[in-house]
C-alpha cells in the first residue's frame, strides 16, 4: 500500500527515502546528531501539530488545550524526574524550539540590554549563542548585538580549562552571567568551581549542557544542577530526542523565564515536538539508556586513543564525553578538506575550530568527531578502532 506522501508529493517522498538510505549507508559522526526511536518519530508526526497552544499549561490563550496541557505537564514532570530535581526548587520550560533560542530566553529573563556575559571562546569550543564576536570586534551573534559579551580561553598548552585564569577573567570583566559549555570542549567541566567563580563577582552561573545532557542523565558525566542557577540543553544530541530544548531555572526565576519565552520571544510551542521529547525522556529513564550513555564515552575514548596512536593531534589528549576534536595542522589538512575527503568514503564529520585557531571559521584547522549515533546503531570499541584506521587511511 502506497503512503499518503508518496501519492501527494512523490518528489518530497523520494528525497526523504534517499535521506533515509544515506543515514543507513553512511557513518554519522557529527557529535550533535543521533537517531531517534520509532516511538519518538510517531509522537512527532502525530495530530499534535494541528493544535496551537500559546501560553503555559492551564494558562492558554486559546481554548481546546486540555489534552495538550496534560501532555506538556507530564513531560515537565519527566524532565525534572530524569535529572533528580525537586519541583519546589527547580522549574522547567520545554517550549523553546532550539538551544540557541533557549539561551536567549535566559538572557532576556535575567539580564538587561548592555549587561555583560562571559563565556567560552568559540575557537576554544564555545557556542555562537553565548555572544560570539570576532577578535577584532565584529559582532556575529545576535546576542553580542544586545549584550556586552566577553570570553575566556582554555590553557594554550594543555587546552583544558584553567579555573584560575577563568577567575581572573571574571574579576576583570565583572559579568552579570557566567556561562560554561559549548560545542567542542571534550572534557568534563567542574561546575562547582564555575559557581564559585560566578559567586565571587556576583554573577549568575548558567551551564549549557546541550551536548552532554544525555551523558548527565545517564550518570556518566557530572551534574551541573547542584551548582548552577540555570541549566539549558537541547533534546537531540545525546538525549536521542527530536530537535528541541529544555530550560531549567531555580524557582525564583520561573516567572521571568516563562514570560520572556511567551509572550516575549515566541507564540505557540511545537506540541508534537514536546510529545516526542517526552517519549525520549521516558526512554532515558530506562536501565538500557545508562548502558548506552556509558558506551558512548567508551567508544569516544577508544576512538581518541586509536587516532593518537596513528599520530593525530587529539585536543586535550583524549575525551570525557561523546566527542573527539582533532587538530589537523600538523598533518597539513584543513578541517574543511578533511571533512569533504571523509564524506567521499561515507564518514560524516564536521570541520571545527581548535584552540589557538589562526584560520578563518569557514575553513578551520580542526575536525570534530562524535560517537552518539554510532553507539545508537550498536557499535562498540572494536568498531571505533576500524573507523580510526579508515580515517587514517584517508587523511594520511
Amino acid at each position: 500500500m502506497k503512503s499518503a506522501l508518496s501519492i501527494t508529493d512523490p518528489e518530497i517522498y523520494d528525497l526523504i527515502q534517499a535521506e533515509d538510505k544515506r543515514q543507513h549507508d553512511e557513518l554519522e559522526m557529527i557529535p550533535s546528531e543521533n537517531f531517534v526511536s520509532d516511538a519518538v518519530r510517531e509522537a512527532v508526526g502525530s495530530v499534535l501539530m494541528n493544535k496551537y497552544s500559546e501560553g503555559r499549561p492551564g494558562k492558554r490563550y486559546y481554548q481546546g488545550n486540555r489534552i495538550i496541557d496534560q501532555i506538556e505537564s507530564l513531560v515537565e514532570k519527566r524532565a525534572l524526574a530524569l535529572f533528580g530535581l525537586d519541583p519546589s526548587v527547580w522549574h522547567v520550560n520545554l517550549q523553546c524550539p532550539t538551544g540557541s533560542i533557549a539561551n536567549f530566553a535566559v538572557y532576556a529573563a535575567l539580564l538587561d540590554p548592555g549587561d555583560k556575559i562571559l563565556g567560552l571562546s568559540l575557537y576554544d569550543g564555545g557556542h555562537l549563542s553565548h555572544g560570539w564576536k570576532l577578535p577584532e570586534g565584529k559582532k556575529i551573534s545576535f546576542t553580542s548585538k544586545i549584550y556586552d559579551t566577553y570570553f575566556y580561553n582554555v590553557d594554550p598548552k594543555t587546552r583544558v580549562f584553567d579555573y584560575d585564569q577563568i577567575a581572573a577573567r571574571a574579576q576583570a570583566v565583572k559579568p552579570k552571567i557566567l556561562i560554561s559549555g559549548g560545542t567542542a570542549y571534550p572534557r568534563e567541566i567542574n561546575h562547582q568551581k564555575m559557581r564559585e567563580i560566578a559567586d565571587s563577582v556576583g554573577a549568575y552561573y548558567m551551564a549549557d549542557i546541550a551536548h552532554e545532557a544525555g551523558l548527565v542523565a545517564g550518570g556518566v558525566n557530572g551534574s551541573p544542577f547542584p551548582s548552577a542557577h540555570v541549566v539549558t540543553m537541547t533534546t537531540r544530541k545525546t538525549l536521542r530526542g527530536p530537535i528541541g530544548a529544555m530550560v531549567f531555572v531555580r524557582s525564583e526565576f520561573a516567572e521571568a523565564l516563562d514570560f520572556n519565552i511567551f509572550p516575549g520571544l515566541q507564540g505557540g510551542p511545537m506540541n508534537h515536538s514536546i510529545a516526542g521529547i517526552g517519549v525520549a525522556l521516558h526512554e532515558a529513564m530506562s536501565p538500557d539508556f545508562k548502558i548506552y550513555a556509558a558506551q558512548v564515552i567508551k567508544n569516544a575514548q577508544v576512538l581518541a586513543q586509536a587516532l593518537m596512536k596513528a599520530g593525530f593531534d587529539v585536543v586535550t589528549g583524549g575525551t570525557d564525553k561523546h566527542l573527539v576534536l582533532v587538530d589537523l595542522r600538523s598533518r597539513g589538512w584543513t578541517g574543511k578538506d578533511a571533512a569533504l575527503a571523509l564524506e567521499k568514503v561515507g564518514i560524516i564529520a564536521n570541520k571545527n575550530t581548535v584552540p589557538g585557531e589562526t584560520a578563518k571559521p569557514w575553513n578551520p584547522s580542526g575536525l570534530r568527531l562524535g560517537t552518539p549515533a554510532l553507539t545508537t546503531r550498536g557499535m562498540v570499541e572494536a568498531d571505533m578502532i576500524r573507523i580510526a584506521q579508515q580515517i587514517t587511511d584517508v587523511l594520511h
